[in-house]
């Protein structure tokens, strides 16, 4: 519970449009699948794949946001206008992170075992990106909006392109 009171009051830091806390709780799906993934990924760590997949879906259907059971969220992630984000079986994403509708966090088919990527602390996914593939994207990144990535991205960068073609250090 308390770290679902740390995701509500992150999201109202981070939402200008956020009036308080209660309407966090109550209207904002981004808020809603991370009570449904918090209890698949508790499931699918007990190695109960079938009812963690079923909540998964049922949080599906509700949000329109598909984070499969075995993916790894850390700490105040925050989905704004969630509809469509995709998080695959093998992503991990650090804390304090924000990503934005239509964000797929996913595989490329070629790969076994881990399929999907890493993000770091504090990472900015943009609108429409496709971050794709077992690779690192780093701490402080910022991923602009409809970009593709599908290599490694170092720490307190910022990105651009289709696929990323224009990489700039801070």
């Amino acid at each position: 519970m308390k770290q679902l009171y740390q995701d509500a009051k992150n999201i109202m830091k981070k939402d200008p449009a956020a009036r308080n806390i209660l309407e966090v709780i109550i209207l904002y799906p981004g808020f809603h699948i991370l009570i449904f993934h918090r209890i698949a990924n508790f499931l699918y760590r007990h190695k109960l794949f079938f009812i963690a997949r079923l909540i998964s879906q049922i949080g599906r259907f509700i949000t329109g946001i598909e984070i499969h059971p075995g993916a790894k969220i850390g700490k105040r992630l925050f989905i704004d206008h969630g509809m469509g984000i995709v998080i695959g079986e093998t992503a991990e994403v650090g804390n304090d992170c924000t990503i934005y509708h239509q964000v797929t966090l996913g595989g490329t088919g070629k790969d076994k075992n881990k399929r999907h990527p890493t993000v770091g602390n504090n990472v900015m996914i943009g609108a429409g990106s496709k971050v794709l593939g077992p690779i690192k994207i780093g701490n402080n990144v910022k991923i602009g909006a409809g970009s593709v990535v599908l290599h490694n991205i170092e720490n307190d960068s910022t990105v651009v392109g289709v696929p990323i073609d224009r990489i700039i250090k801070r």
